[in-house]
């Protein structure tokens, strides 16, 4: 089996897991497919930052007078979701629902995914821990894909013995 096809296996196992099909979010500004990629190029009016700035607002010269902060430069989440059209337009299911997943940690703070990160890794949290971060991601985030991944983590750490019960 081929690491896209075990990717693949491990998407509809997650997606069948949450009871929902791999349909794309709705998005406020339509459907893009591959014909109108690069976006950036085909459709700049579709792009806003995640503070509302248009993707043409975006300068190298506004950047450098000051007249950008940080915060004007992450990607929003609809920005997100219209990539993820353009890769299911090419049969990229796998690369949607990853970019999907994205989308939806953009609500998370930066620290609390670093610290999630952290408490994900082989021995560092029990199950008890990763399922209170999964209802947290779904509950307070808006991130159900993300929650699902990590409740499928929490169950497979404790069935192969590497959650903190086992260290």
């Amino acid at each position: 089996m081929t690491q896209e096809q075990m990717l693949e296996q491990i998407v509809k196992q997650v997606m069948s897991s949450m009871g929902t099909a791999a349909a794309p979010a709705t998005c406020a500004t339509g459907t893009v497919t591959k014909e109108d990629y690069p976006i950036g190029d085909k459709r700049p009016e579709l792009i806003h930052s995640a503070s509302g700035k248009g993707f043409k607002e975006l300068t190298l010269d506004k950047l450098l007078s000051g007249d950008l902060k940080a915060e004007d430069l992450r990607i929003s989440p609809e920005t997100l979701e219209l990539q993820a059209q353009v890769a299911e337009s090419v049969k990229r299911g796998a690369f949607a629902l990853n970019l999907r997943r994205a989308a939806e940690l953009i609500a998370v703070p930066d620290a609390r995914l670093l610290e999630i990160y952290n408490a994900m890794r082989p021995y560092k949290s029990t199950k008890e821990e990763l399922l209170a971060i999964a209802a947290e991601l779904k509950d307070q985030y808006k991130a159900p894909i993300s929650a699902s991944l990590v409740a499928e983590a929490a169950e497979v750490y404790y069935a192969r013995k590497r959650s903190k019960e086992f260290y």
